[in-house]
């Protein structure tokens, strides 16, 4: 269940950063759906901590792909740069994410 709940932290997050980037192209509709974004992000967030996930792994976890997925993302909506150091910088978050759960493993 806690895996789930972060999941749709991190989901609500891209969420409300990617309408950030609408809001901030003129379109001040959108800072509604980046405030129900970001409240539902912290909402969930501390719904996880609440199943017993540790903050260090939840935290890390969610911050690094949120990050990723909002790369990703502002590259296939908006055109945004993404760059093979850029695509470095996503492969170790990846990995310094697997490294956070193994290390919690233990």
């Amino acid at each position: 269940m806690s895996w789930l709940l972060l999941i749709g932290a991190v989901s609500c997050e891209v969420a409300g950063t990617l309408s950030l980037r609408m809001a901030a192209l003129g379109d001040k509709r959108w800072y509604a759906a980046v405030t129900a974004g970001y409240l539902a992000a912290l909402g969930l967030l501390a719904a996880t901590l609440t199943t017993g996930m540790g903050i260090g792994i939840a935290y890390g976890i969610w911050a690094a792909l949120g990050v990723a997925l909002t790369a990703l993302a502002s590259r296939a909506l908006f055109r945004e740069a993404l760059t093979p150091t850029m695509l470095v910088g996503i492969a170790l978050i990846i990995l310094g994410v697997l490294a956070i759960e193994l290390g919690a493993a233990h």
